[in-house]
């Protein structure tokens, strides 16, 4: 027999970050306990940021009655052990002349079979909901009164309810009832007498309980102002999310502050509108305008006091950043505070990073044929607006702030636009570009040398968006970065540490850049390769190579050339043209002579590649491991000079298919 079943937890506001982080789970972890009890059925979960519900159309009102097995030991272990058959009867609940054998695969084990009536689903609800409530994980957690249990917020209220009947239990210090909450705005709470009057009658005390409906008003209201005001309202999707899970009736309202505050960067405007107030910016014919959207959570008809004070609140912060703004214009970019900021123990101070990325810089500069003057003197600005008030107010906007204040100071657009990209895994230019690979090898090289190296899935230091970014700059700006060298040239600089594990470390994220087979990318590294340029062309080589409908074929052949080689010093090839005996070893050696006149790699491996019939043939008419070594050792350089020009690309037997 199937019933509906409503439960829901109200709680003190929930923060909407923590929330959404969790999300994903919730779902999934009630389906899990549903499973364990033996209760499984369909439902859905709602959220607002008073309450957590789930909803079952049909719900099972008991478990199933099923079939228990029980299993004993062998017979024969049995006959010659009694209390083997005491215990097992003891296990079952039977006495020892009750039991019965029965046969299993070849042998006969002791068996007991027992119905197991199934549970009233009112008798389990309390602990299901109990343990889901335990298995949420948002982060931190708080006790309130002189409850012992921890949750998000705290819980004032749970609704449970089978169909019009009321389950009764205690959670978080409070007793399940049928009586649920309305908007803050009403008063009055409301009673639940039957499931199916929840949604109505929340629905007429302010709150709008499915989440997807509360977007779609959103949205569908904004439009509306947009078509209003002839304006433009940019949608930050996760600012949407967050809005959704903090409001329970939502009404998108267009507020304006004064056109003064235009003069400001309008990443300050925004970032003031988006992180501090959850404001939604507004634009006009394509620019920031002084307009904002903001969403309320009041239930009311009468918004005028809502817009005014959120103007408010916008202006006052608006007024400090102008205020910070022209204090930071007047003293311009400078980094000598930077010495009394400290980078990190044993590292220094931020003035030191900036003289190793400097030192670094030089070199690329001289590595890459870049304008050393405007590259020095971008990664001696680069850090300067952390000391500016703007930045110490909105840590989010250095690099920007800096980018900014430098076209203040007439520096040159280039060193601009670098130091604004030097944060993003993005470059405009060559000089941008250097500035990137040379703060982030700075921040790889100085935290290895102190032994930060990221374990697990922990990189607190964010080491592998480094190398991410890194690879990413260098690829995208063809700049032909060759990590063993530079790491190698650089070394002596920093701590001894190992700079292998370094270039492993920054090795591995490759594999995050191409989906494609991992063997793949591992057979072009196993060359010895580190240019990550040729890396690149490389690995899209082998690629194409693997994907083509030949290539099983063309992996067989040549993996053998590889086994015949695994064990030969390849610093010993000697081909003597004196030595052949067979026609397959005269054509297959003059065939591959011709490799010496190719410089071009795809050609060199389509020529490799086109080699295939001849190898083939010399493999069914020549015996490489004969007894007469000069001859062996002839045949196996042959083999071995095929197998070293693939090498120059890519190490055949490491892939895998």
């Amino acid at each position: 027999m199937l019933k509906p079943l409503l439960i829901e937890i109200g709680v003190e506001e929930l923060p909407a970050i923590p929330l959404l982080k969790e999300l994903p789970n919730i779902e999934k972890k009630w389906l899990d306990i549903l499973e364990k009890h033996d209760l499984k059925a369909n439902f859905s979960f709602y959220y607002t940021p008073r309450r957590l519900t789930l909803w079952h159309r049909e719900f099972p009102v008991k478990q199933e009655d099923k079939v228990e097995e029980i299993w004993g030991a062998p017979k024969e272990i049995i006959e010659k052990n009694p209390k083997a058959l005491e215990g097992f009867a003891k296990k079952c609940g039977i006495a020892p002349e009750d039991v019965i054998f029965k046969t299993k695969g070849n042998k006969e084990f002791a068996y007991f079979q027992k119905e197991v009536q199934g549970k009233e689903a009112k008798e389990l609800l309390p602990q299901m909901i109990n343990e889901w409530l335990h298995s949420l994980n948002f982060g931190k957690t708080m006790k309130w009164g002189v409850c012992e249990e921890e949750f998000i917020r705290p819980v004032r209220w749970i609704l449970c309810m089978f169909e019009d009947e009321t389950v009764e239990f205690n959670a978080y210090c409070v007793k399940s009832s049928n009586i649920t909450k309305p908007h803050r705005i009403f008063k009055e709470d409301i009673q639940i007498n039957y499931v199916g009057d929840y949604f109505c009658k929340l629905d007429k005390n302010g709150v709008i309980l499915y989440q997807d409906e509360r977007k779609a008003k959103i949205l569908r209201e904004i439009e509306k102002l947009q078509k209003e005001h002839n304006i433009t309202v940019e949608i930050d999707e996760d600012l949407l999310d967050e809005i959704v899970a903090i409001t329970e009736y939502p009404t998108p309202l267009l507020g304006k502050f004064d056109k003064e505050f235009l003069v400001l960067p309008p990443e300050v405007i925004i970032t003031s509108m988006k992180e501090h107030q959850r404001y939604f910016p507004v634009y006009k014919n394509g620019e920031l305008t002084n307009a904002f959207v903001v969403v309320s959570n009041a239930y009311t008809d009468n918004f005028a006091k809502i817009i005014a004070g959120n103007e408010k609140v916008l202006r006052a912060r608006l007024s400090d950043a102008l205020f910070f703004w022209e204090n930071d214009l007047k003293n311009g970019l400078s980094i000598e505070g930077l010495k009394n900021i400290v980078y990190m123990d044993n590292l220094g101070s931020v003035y030191d990073k900036v003289k190793r990325e400097e030192n670094i810089a030089e070199i690329l500069a001289d590595k890459y044929n870049a304008d050393k003057e405007k590259l020095l003197k971008a990664v001696n600005l680069a850090k300067a607006d952390l000391l500016t008030e703007m930045v110490y107010e909105f840590t989010e906007l250095q690099g920007i702030m800096g980018y900014y204040y430098a076209k203040a100071q007439g520096i040159d657009d280039e060193i601009a636009t670098a130091i604004k990209e030097q944060y993003t895994d993005r470059a405009s230019n060559k000089i941008s570009a250097l500035l990137n690979i040379a703060r982030n090898l700075d921040t790889l090289m100085a935290l290895f040398s102190i032994g930060k190296i990221p374990k697990g899935n922990k990189d607190p230091f964010g080491l592998r968006r480094a190398a991410n970014y890194m690879i990413k700059i260098a690829n995208e700006n063809g700049i032909p970065l060759d990590i063993k060298e530079i790491i190698n040239e650089l070394k002596p600089a920093y701590k001894e540490f190992d700079t292998n594990q370094l270039i492993e470390f920054i090795f591995e994220r490759l594999y995050k850049f191409y989906n494609i087979n991992p063997s793949v990318i591992r057979s072009v590294l196993a060359t010895g390769e580190s240019n990550l340029l040729e890396i690149d062309k490389k690995i899209k080589l082998i690629n194409n190579m693997v994907n083509s409908k030949d290539f099983k074929e063309l992996s067989t052949t040549f993996k053998r050339v590889a086994n015949i080689v695994k064990d030969f010093d390849l610093n010993t090839i000697s081909v003597d043209e004196n030595l052949f005996e067979k026609d397959e070893e005269r054509n297959l050696w003059n065939e591959f002579k011709k490799v010496n006149a190719i410089d071009n790699l795809e050609e060199k491996l389509d020529f490799l590649i086109s080699l295939k019939p001849l190898i083939d043939k010399f493999f069914d008419n020549v015996m490489v491991n004969v007894e007469d070594e000069k001859v062996r050792h002839n045949r196996k350089s042959l083999i071995a000079s095929i197998y070293k020009e693939f090498l120059d690309i890519a190490d055949i037997k490491e892939i895998t298919i």
